[in-house]
């Protein structure tokens, strides 16, 4: 909890930076005026400590969304979700122990997580027995030292313990086992635990870790048998999710989406905050991206008041971006409109922070329909708004934001964006730090876009774009050039679209296609298909084991 000091030094931040906004403000005409205090009541409430990051499934994010649902309700927008203007969706965190998981060995009741432990890849199962250490009989349960496997993962960087105590499970299942406890007798020590986030398969018996303490205890004479009562319980851990869908229905033939993501990172809670402090901390996402749901909530009251007739529009406000891109992939599976009625769609996401002398705005998208490049070079009375923003273009239509969900499905996008900043996923993206006029100017200039377009009578053109490549930690010089699926949760990289003339398409890979391997490397997530792209250099081949179907399958690929 902050001090008085903090608190009384943060107030008169927050008056002084509000002050010279206002000062700002006296200059401007009156709509203007009311667009800049619109902009500051929405990312102030939204960003606020109560709000506690908006982190997907929480109670912030159920405030954000009641907030936004609201706000399009008061600006006439009609319910676009189910029901009314909410689309709930699930999102897998992974898996957890239920509390009524237990272990007795010879009647004494071990303690969960300190003595033993499920692996997360173990059967749920309940089970009496009286096995012996030494004997390995049929429908018993059996032990395993995997004092062996350590030594070997040590002098083989290769090596993947996991997969070698999965193998051996399937193995002693095949023999007969009804269990496998594993233990560990190495000074080694083996770094083991219950990974909620491990996308194994479940095995058909249970694998039970024992503790060194649990070991010495009631493993120390081989020759003994011991009275084992053991269940466990592992199931899916999910939270449920919300997008705010607003319509306004002009009764034409298409539709224009309006789109922003509104979750953030709570308290740091899923890992994916910079904060270098290890604790829970607030993260209220003034600028990612309360601006650009702001900016989304704007438009909508420009647009209804104006009454352009020649698309619909539908207005969304996407969760689960964060996690990855769950909201907008939802949607785009399960859209409340034709999606084959859909013109385009524009995304905002982090267009708070414009920059007084760099004047810079990035816009992504461009090259997915050729009408883009002709209303950005527009001259005289067709000219767009531009307040002299300078606009840095980047032709994809792909990249860490919900505009890629809409690109996958052959919708032509664009993606707005004032650049990172320090304050990127820190405690400390406050809205006293928002430039509002830069972003009322940003708002007036996309005001203007969705005018221009107006004009056509048909839908924009739709282009492929050489798609941008994901970020992670892993550093690589090659790509496959695919786009995967961040919001599967299986074992390996599922593939969500694949670009034309890049190693994956040339391999004969295909969206839906699941990467298992590559090479010598098991491809288990997201982050383990980077880490083995990171081990290739260009020119080089080598074999991608993939499934299709469920049907194992495996293709060459040259980088």
């Amino acid at each position: 909890m902050p001090n008085t000091i903090q608190v009384v030094k943060s107030f008169f931040i927050s008056v002084l930076v509000l002050a010279g906004t206002l000062v700002q403000a006296q200059k401007l005409k009156k709509e203007d005026k009311q667009l800049v205090t619109n902009l500051q009541q929405h990312i102030q409430y939204l960003s606020d400590d109560k709000l506690e990051g908006r982190r997907t499934g929480s109670e912030g994010e159920r405030l954000a969304a009641e907030y936004i649902s609201n706000t399009f309700k008061k600006t006439g927008l009609q319910p676009k979700g189910v029901p009314e203007y909410y689309q709930a969706f699930e999102v897998k965190e992974g898996k957890q122990i239920n509390a009524t998981t237990h272990l007795l060995i010879d009647g004494n009741n071990l303690v969960l997580n300190k003595d033993f432990f499920p692996m997360a890849y173990s059967a749920n199962a309940s089970l009496e027995a009286l096995p012996s250490l030494a004997l390995q009989e049929p429908n018993m349960p059996w032990f395993y030292d995997i004092k062996e496997l350590i030594e070997t993962a040590a002098s083989n960087p290769h090596f993947d313990l996991n997969s070698s105590i999965i193998e051996k499970a399937k193995e002693a299942r095949k023999k007969g086992a009804s269990t496998l406890f594993i233990y560990n007798t190495a000074t080694s020590a083996d770094g083991l635990k219950f990974d909620s986030k491990d996308p194994s398969e479940t095995l058909p018996i249970p694998v039970i870790y024992l503790s060194k303490e649990t070991t010495k205890k009631h493993l120390a004479d081989p020759s003994a048998a011991l009275d084992i009562k053991l269940k466990t319980d592992i199931s899916e851990k999910k939270r449920t999710g919300k997008n705010v869908i607003g319509y306004i229905d002009n009764g034409a033939a298409t539709t224009v989406i309006l789109g922003a993501h509104f979750d953030h990172l709570g308290l740091g809670e899923d890992g994916n905050s910079r904060e270098t402090e290890k604790k829970p901390q607030i993260h209220n996402g003034a600028d990612d991206n309360a601006s650009g749901v702001a900016a989304l909530i704007e438009l909508a009251r420009l647009l209804k008041a104006e009454k352009l007739k020649n698309n619909n529009y539908l207005f969304i406000a996407f969760s689960g971006e964060e996690l990855g891109l769950y909201g907008s992939k939802y949607f785009t599976e399960h859209p409340t409109i034709d999606l084959n009625t859909v013109n385009y769609m524009i995304n905002m996401d982090m267009v708070g922070r414009f920059n007084d002398s760099s004047r810079v705005v990035t816009v992504g998208g461009y090259g997915t329909s050729p009408t883009w490049g002709t209303l950005f070079s527009s001259k005289g009375k067709n000219k767009l708004y531009t307040d002299n923003i300078v606009f840095r273009y980047d032709s994809s239509g792909t990249g860490p934001s919900d505009h890629t969900s809409f690109y996958l499905k052959n919708i032509p996008v664009l993606f707005y964006f004032t650049g990172l900043h320090n304050d990127y996923h820190k405690p400390t993206d406050d809205y006293t730090k928002i430039n509002y006029i830069g972003e009322m100017n940003l708002i007036k200039h996309i005001h203007s876009l969705l005018q221009a377009n107006e004009k056509q009578k048909t839908k924009l053109l739709f282009s492929k774009t050489k798609e941008a490549q994901t970020t992670t930690s892993a550093r690589f010089s090659v790509t496959m050039g695919i786009m995967p699926d961040y919001t599967f949760n299986g074992n390996g990289v599922r593939v969500d679209g694949v670009s034309n003339e890049r190693p994956a398409q040339k391999a004969g890979l295909q969206s839906g296609d699941i990467i298992t391997s590559l090479g010598d490397f098991k491809i288990t997530s997201l982050e383990s298909y980077m880490q083995a792209l990171g081990k290739f250099k260009k020119g080089e081949k080598t074999m991608v084991g993939y499934t299709r179907n469920n049907t194992p399958l495996s293709t060459t690929v040259e980088f």
